[in-house]
């Protein structure tokens, strides 16, 4: 896709927020706000301006508890308080401990092994409902979170915004045994694998 020509901001295909949020708010028809950078539409005008961040690494809510990143100060709240909350549900099966009763009930399928949302193309099937729409792009060769810095374009839009920092210089992901950090969580998995495997904190 072609970058929009608009201010000096746009220098070098180096997009600013402040840059996406004007150009993209001015594509509005029948009263909806268009994202130019993928099909993502709304009436709201809000909405659009917190999507936008999906498409650059800039102003993002930061978790100090963890590596974790949100494009809105209430979902940062809302995360920070899952980190805070009591944890009164706790699982039979292992430690694992939450302070909704939904979330745990979500967890129980990865011991029941329930997969109750099946792909009606292939033979896998998944115990989330988003992990299968995600899945489905595979078969649609839809990639709708791009890069407005490059030709990427990913399935996911956690891929995206794991890969944004690799522009920014950022490395978001640190290790918790030695000095690396990481770009991305994928990578800092990968990591800890093969080299602090049996190190314990």
């Amino acid at each position: 896709f072609a970058l929009p020509s608009c201010s000096p901001c746009c220098f070098a295909g180096s997009l600013s927020f402040k840059c996406l949020k004007e150009e993209s708010l001015t594509a509005v028809q029948d009263g909806l706000h268009s994202c130019r950078q993928c099909t993502y539409v709304t009436k709201d005008r809000a909405n659009m301006e917190t999507h936008l961040r999906i498409h650059t690494s800039e102003f993002l809510f930061e978790c100090h508890l963890c590596p974790a990143t949100f494009s809105d100060s209430f979902y940062l709240r809302k995360h920070v308080g899952a980190h805070t909350a009591k944890r009164s549900f706790s699982c039979a099966h292992c430690s694992a401990s939450f302070s909704v009763k939904f979330n745990l009930q979500r967890h129980m399928t990865i011991h029941t092994k329930e997969r109750p949302f099946s792909c009606a193309h292939c033979d896998v099937s998944f115990s989330r409902k988003y992990r299968l729409k995600e899945h489905m792009r595979i078969h649609t060769k839809e990639r709708p979170f791009s890069c407005v810095h490059c030709n990427a374009s990913f399935v996911r839009k956690q891929s995206l915004k794991d890969h944004m920092p690799i522009h920014a210089g950022r490395r978001p992901y640190p290790c918790a045994y030695c000095n690396a950090s990481f770009t991305r969580s994928s990578v800092l998995m990968r990591h800890m694998y093969n080299w602090h495997q049996n190190e314990k904190p």
